[in-house]
């Protein structure tokens, strides 16, 4: 009976370490499958990134043959650009004068701001002093009346005298 319970024991310890390597084994299961889909979504992403370059490259194929039609159709057109040369030139001319000119109107616009501003400073001059002078005539109103009322009352006391 010993012997039976040494070997369930036995069996027992056994199937501990079994079932404890099987956890061990099912564990590094779903690490490897992670790493696994994790891999799959790098292979996805790059194929579809060469997917990419690959249609990138085709484009930059097409667009070097246009190019070398364009340069072998540029030689021809080498009195094209002596016009258009001459174009830029004109333009260049034209822009220079027209900055000139826009510089003149800036120096015009500035002498009149400062005409109006003196001006300006005149009129509130004038302003002031035409304030004084209608004090002033309002004071001389208010002396003639006060001294007409006075020469009235002196001459209507004479009258009763």
């Amino acid at each position: 009976m010993d012997r039976i319970k040494e070997k369930l024991a036995k069996q027992k310890a056994d199937l501990d370490v079994a079932n404890e390597k099987i956890e061990e084994l099912e564990s590094k299961i779903k690490e490897y499958e992670a790493e696994q889909t994790k891999k799959e979504g790098e292979i996805s992403s790059l194929t579809s990134k060469n997917t990419q370059l690959e249609a990138d490259v085709e484009k930059l194929e097409g667009r070097l043959t246009e190019l070398k039609k364009e340069a072998d159709a540029g030689a021809n057109l080498g009195v094209t650009s002596d016009n258009l040369q001459r174009k830029v030139t004109v333009l260049e001319e034209e822009a220079e004068t027209t900055e000139k000119q826009l510089k003149e109107t800036i120096e015009k616009l500035r002498l009149t701001d400062v005409k109006a501003e003196h001006f300006e400073r005149k009129v509130q001059s004038v302003e002031a002093e035409r304030d004084s002078w209608e004090k002033k005539y309002e004071e001389e109103v208010e002396k003639y009346k006060k001294a007409k009322s006075e020469l009235d009352e002196l001459a209507s006391s004479l009258e009763n005298l």
